[in-house]
This record gives C-alpha cells, sequence and structure tokens, in this order.
C-alpha cells in the first residue's frame, strides 16, 4: 500500500531516475486522485515525466487493481485518450477506537463512506481485539468483489515508534499492548497505528480545507485533549511518537486528578470529563453523559452553562 501521508500534492516533483519508481507511482496515483479522472497525456504533462514512463506505471497500477480505464473519448480529431481513475472496488478499513465505543468503517479511495458499525470497547484490550476481529471478518465475507488494501487505527493515546504497540492510553487504561499483529494475523491485511489527532491532521489535510497548507495544529477534545501537528508538509511525531502530548502538560501541580495519575493537566481542566466535574461540584447532582450536558446548556440549563464556560475558558 503506498504510503500517502507524506505527499505534497501541491508540490509535485517527478523523481531521477536515480529515484525508486515507487515516488512515481505515488505521484502519478494521487493525481489521478486529485483530478478523479485524467488522461495519461495529462499526467505526463502535469508532472514532466516521459509518456512511456507514465504509460508504463499507469499500467502496472490498472493491473494491480489500483486504476481503472474508461472508454474513449470523443475528441474532432487525433487519438482518442481513455482517462484512468481510482478503482470504486478498491477500499481502505478505518477502526476509531474510544474508551466507551469502538468504530468499524470502511471507505473508497476518495475517502467516501460504504459502511460503518459501532459497539462498546471492551474494558480489557484481548475481548477488545477479539471483537474487531470478529466483526472485520464477517463484514469482509459479504464483500467478496472488494479489495482490501489494509486497516488504519485512530487511537486515543501513542504507539510506540519501535515496537508500533500501543504503549500510552490514560483514558483507555490499558496497559502497553500489540494491537497491531493480531489484526493483521486475523485479517491478511497490513495495519496502521496512529493517534487519533495525529489522524484528524491528516484528514484535513487530505480531505478537508487545508490541502494547500504545510504547517497546521489541531486540537482535539473528547474524553481526552489531543494534539497534532505538521510542518513543513510532514506529520511531527517526535523521537519517541510522543510530540503534541499537550493534554498532559502540567497547568497546576495541585490541581484536579487526570487519568494519566498526575495532578493538573491541561486535560484534566479541560476536557469533556472535567465539564462534567464542573457540572457535579456546581449543581451537587450526578453529571449526565456530555452529549446530554450540551443538549442542558442549549435549553438554559445554568449549570451545564457553567460547567461548559468554565472548560471553554481553559481551552
Amino acid at each position: 500500500m503506498p504510503d500517502m501521508r507524506n505527499f505534497e500534492p501541491d508540490q509535485i516533483q517527478p523523481a531521477t531516475n536515480e529515484t525508486p519508481r515507487e515516488i512515481n507511482r505515488r505521484i502519478l496515483l494521487n493525481l489521478v486522485r486529485l483530478r478523479q479522472e485524467v488522461s495519461r497525456a495529462d499526467l505526463a504533462r502535469l508532472t514532466g515525466l516521459q509518456r512511456s514512463t507514465v504509460s508504463l506505471i499507469t499500467e502496472e497500477l490498472i493491473g494491480e487493481r489500483w486504476l481503472i480505464e474508461g472508454p474513449p473519448q470523443r475528441l474532432p480529431r487525433g487519438r482518442h485518450p481513455r482517462h484512468v481513475s481510482l478503482n470504486p472496488q478498491r477500499a481502505i478499513i478505518g477502526i476509531d477506537l474510544r474508551p466507551t465505543v469502538t468504530t468499524l468503517a470502511l471507505a473508497d479511495l476518495h475517502g467516501n463512506l460504504l459502511w460503518r458499525e459501532t459497539f462498546p470497547t471492551a474494558g480489557e484490550p484481548q475481548a477488545a481485539i477479539a471483537e474487531m476481529i470478529t466483526r472485520l471478518q464477517g463484514m469482509m465475507r459479504t464483500r467478496p468483489d472488494v479489495v482490501f488494501d489494509g486497516i488504519g487505527v485512530s487511537l486515543p493515546g501513542r504507539v510506540s515508534l519501535t515496537t508500533e504497540h500501543l504503549v500510552f492510553t490514560p483514558n483507555l487504561h490499558w496497559p502497553a499492548f500489540d494491537l497491531k499483529r493480531p489484526i493483521e494475523n486475523a485479517t491478511g491485511l497490513h495495519v496502521q497505528l496512529e493517534n487519533a489527532a495525529n489522524i484528524c491532521v491528516l484528514a484535513e489535510v487530505w480531505f478537508g480545507q487545508w490541502v494547500r497548507v504545510r504547517d497546521l495544529a489541531i486540537v482535539t477534545v473528547s474524553e481526552g485533549i489531543g494534539s497534532g501537528l505538521y510542518a513543513n508538509g510532514q506529520l511531527v511525531r517526535g523521537g519517541s511518537g510522543m510530540a503534541g502530548e499537550f493534554g498532559h502538560v502540567t497547568l497546576d501541580p495541585e490541581g484536579p486528578l487526570c487519568s494519566c495519575g498526575r495532578h493538573g493537566c491541561w486535560e484534566a481542566f479541560a476536557s469533556q470529563g472535567a465539564a462534567l466535574r464542573y457540572y457535579h461540584e456546581l449543581s451537587g447532582r450526578a453529571a449526565p453523559p456530555f452529549p446530554r450536558l450540551l443538549t442542558m446548556a442549549g435549553e438554559g440549563d445554568a449549570h451545564a452553562i457553567a460547567a461548559l464556560s468554565k472548560m471553554a475558558d481553559y481551552l
């Protein structure tokens, strides 16, 4: 599966003869994605690659079922070009692992959602993986015509760059764990693990309103606080994979206990859990689920409004 995460579609620089063919493949594949339908001649013109090189790589991508070829185009004169486009039968599986719910999804190469299923996240990692595998295998059996390219997993924590194990998940309360290989062994597909905030950055760069941006920081707010960094067209992970973990920066050493075990982290003041704690402190009542708290604030509940306002102040 070509790794598209660091490709910059607006900064196309075709490879030289010394550069591996794979780079030119990525460039052509992403140009087809951006253009939807495009001829080989246009690909050669846009990249500056020789037409013979473009034709050879395009044929490879068609043979590997990345691309499909349309019917000849009718033109007033000259050759009748045949446009190529992404294969709609090729798809990628996504897993969004959250502390309370897990979502499995299937999307085509344009990011269009084809299927989704949500279920409660098990408390133990072994049970959670077993549930994912059972549901994934069932979905794959019902779609024999789909070419499954791989599986991307969004995680509420950090992954070791050396072992590829899940190593920091304060809101899941799981120990360091190998999530990747059991799913790969069960499905036969490559599995890529990534922090949820980093995935949000990549989604915005590839499919959102920031496709022309080379430097971007995103903050996600849910059970915890996540941060994703994109600098000079590259996802920033840091030497240990912990770059951007601002949710656990200490604001007040004497502050409330955080899920990571320390006191006074930003997450303890500005997450959804913090808003629920504020509501309990202000009202003396048990806090509702966060979606209900939002509804209550919209209905004019003074305690709900105050709790969300305090959370927003810390954000």
